[in-house]
């Protein structure tokens, strides 16, 4: 944190989209209700990326600027002090798309666009039917671009069911109709994690057990680089 500009910090997407908010809503306090857990945030990703030493790390592409910081702060960090941090590059999966919400933006629970994984059938289809259409009537052909509800089944078709639903689509298939064919491609893919996440939940003792075996490995690894961070910062014994 004492090492990282205050300029990289404004420059976060989160941060910039909160002030924005802002903006629009007429607020004279661009940081109107913007705490530093959201401000600071991307230090604390940081300090997560390089605890590892990782020389790749696997993001979408909404979440490269997160290691493009990463790699600002432990350059900066190196370079003042010694040379401890390996700067990670990001490595994509090209063939993996970022998934729309119910209003076509990005899917985030900070947009209030999303489908929840781990509620019932009913509760699926009742998100589902949120997604945005537009107004044509059962039998008007139909286009893949005129609803985000075809970006999300195919994220969960395969491609032969994919373009089974995009003909479907194209030979008038009602927006309510495909909207339950969604709904049920859904909770059919997740039918077996829903009843292993329910079985966990319903064992919080063991998710916790899970949990502590997780950190003491992650201690016991990230320790290492810990001591050498505190020893090249002057932060060492006296004696």
């Amino acid at each position: 944190t004492c090492i990282t500009a205050k300029g990289l910090m404004n420059r976060a997407h989160a941060y910039k989209a909160a002030v924005q908010d802002n903006l629009n809503n007429g607020q004279e306090d661009q940081d109107h209700q913007i705490e530093m857990g959201l401000y600071s945030y991307p230090i604390l990703m940081t300090a997560d990326i390089l605890m590892f030493k990782a020389n790749e790390v696997p993001v979408g592409r909404d979440q490269i600027q997160h290691v493009e910081m990463a790699r600002d702060i432990a350059g900066r960090f190196n370079h003042r002090f010694k040379e401890i941090f390996t700067l990670p590059e990001v490595k994509i999966d090209e063939q993996v798309e970022l998934l729309v919400g119910l209003d076509g933006r990005k899917m985030s629970k900070s947009y209030g666009n999303t489908i929840p994984l781990w509620e019932n059938d009913k509760k699926t289809q009742k998100s589902v039917n949120k997604i945005i259409t537009n107004l044509k009537e059962p039998g008007e052909p139909k286009q893949p671009d005129e609803s985000p509800l075809f970006e999300i089944y195919k994220a969960f078709a395969t491609p032969s069911e994919t373009a089974e639903f995009t003909h479907m689509l194209a030979e008038g298939l009602a927006w309510g109709e495909a909207k339950k064919l969604l709904a049920a491609k859904i909770n059919a893919e997740l039918a077996e994690p829903r009843e292993r996440y329910a079985e966990l939940t319903a064992n919080p003792a063991k998710i916790e057990e899970i949990l502590q075996a997780g950190a003491a490995k992650a201690r016991k690894e990230a320790r290492v680089l810990l001591d050498q961070a505190r020893e090249a910062v002057g932060i060492r014994a006296l004696g």
